[in-house]
């Protein structure tokens, strides 16, 4: 029998996204195979301090389930610096391939990445270039626009113009987007930080919150639409999965509809025409190839009702991978197990790694 490969889940990190991180860890490392694959988990606190082994649960605040403690690898001896801080490099390099469960930023923003790149380990997910501008929703936006992929109208705005000429951003959104509208902060994601403003009044209670987690916030206009989302896997030649559609039960989908209560319906695969499906499929694969995405993503539409038009509403470098998270599920769907899914992700990060260290220079 060949040796397992040893994967390194690092999972918690320090964004408002930290407990989704969590539950999408723990579902991740509960479906890889334990016949192939040895487990090191590494937990990310909310201080950012780096915790290796059957700790890192504890230290998170997490339970271990028990399926998965004969599986866990002996983690590192590395001594934390004098402000508690340590990155645990050797148990990075003692890896085959890691899986970054890490959602928001300094996880899914490039950073890490960057990290994985400086230690020359594999991984799975976008790169640099694209984790970056996945997250940011302004450059991902201008991304789209200059791939010609169709979008809703938006605006972006610093939180330093903001606080300084707020009745001049409040007038130009009622005039440019008008209402109802949603305000993001720009590098967030599960709906974090997200409003609907139906109002001025509600308007600037949104614009303070989106400022809460982000110096930059997206305003988009409110388009009359379903909610498709559809699965992309792959590297240089990726594929897409059926789509989906989610349907709130609350006013839109919210973190707590995505994560806390799953009450949102989900309706796999979503009852669109073959020729809609197919042409959902088709920008899917196109907003994917826009951001130079390897591994996965999921992209979320708009199909709004009236008109039948398609809009690109955003890309996920990393998605959920909790019970009731929409990725996973999409496969499933298309024919390809939870199991194999991960299988999969991880041969793309090995695939990728190889054909880097290829690279002369």
């Amino acid at each position: 029998m060949s040796q397992k490969i040893r994967v390194g889940v690092i999972f918690g990190g320090q964004s408002g996204e930290h407990e989704v991180s969590i539950h999408s860890a723990r579902s991740v490392m509960e479906n890889l195979n334990s016949e192939k694959y040895d487990i090191l988990p590494i937990g990310i606190s909310k201080q950012g301090v780096w915790h290796v082994g059957l700790s890192s649960f504890e230290e998170l605040g997490a339970e271990i389930p028990d399926s998965l403690r004969k599986r866990i690898l002996v983690g590192s001896t590395a001594v934390p610096s004098e402000n508690g801080n340590f990155l645990p490099d050797s148990s990075l390099r003692s890896v085959d391939v890691i899986i970054p469960v890490l959602h928001g930023p300094h996880g899914e923003d490039g950073t890490v990445q960057g990290l994985f790149e400086l230690l020359d380990v594999a991984y799975v997910g976008a790169g640099v270039l694209a984790s970056a501008v996945g997250m940011d929703k302004a450059m991902m936006k201008s991304a789209f626009a200059h791939a010609g992929l169709p979008q809703c109208k938006y605006k972006v705005y610093l939180r330093h113009h903001w606080e300084q000429n707020s009745e001049s951003i409040l007038s130009d959104i009622e005039r440019e987007l008008g209402f109802p509208c949603f305000v993001k902060p720009a590098n967030l994601g599960s709906s974090v930080g997200i409003s609907k403003a139906k109002d001025r009044e509600s308007l600037i209670l949104a614009m303070r919150e989106a400022a809460r987690y982000d110096r930059k916030i997206v305003v988009e206009e409110a388009v009359n639409a379903r909610e498709i989302e559809v699965a992309v896997l792959g590297n240089d030649e990726p594929r897409a999965s059926v789509a989906g559609e989610i349907v709130p039960k609350a006013d839109f989908y919210d973190y707590n509809a995505k994560y806390v209560n799953g009450t949102s319906e989900l309706i796999i695969p979503a009852e669109l025409t073959d020729q809609k499906m197919s042409e959902v499929r088709k920008l899917a694969l196109q907003a994917y190839r826009a951001i130079d995405g390897s591994g996965l993503s999921r992209v979320d539409f708009f199909l709004e009702r009236e008109t039948g038009r398609l809009l690109v509403n955003e890309i996920n470098t990393f998605p959920g991978f909790t019970v009731y998270s929409m990725y996973p599920k999409l496969w499933e769907a298309t024919g390809l197990s939870y199991e194999n899914l991960l299988d999969e992700l991880i041969g793309l990060a090995l695939e990728r790694h190889r054909e880097k260290n290829q690279i002369s220079g």
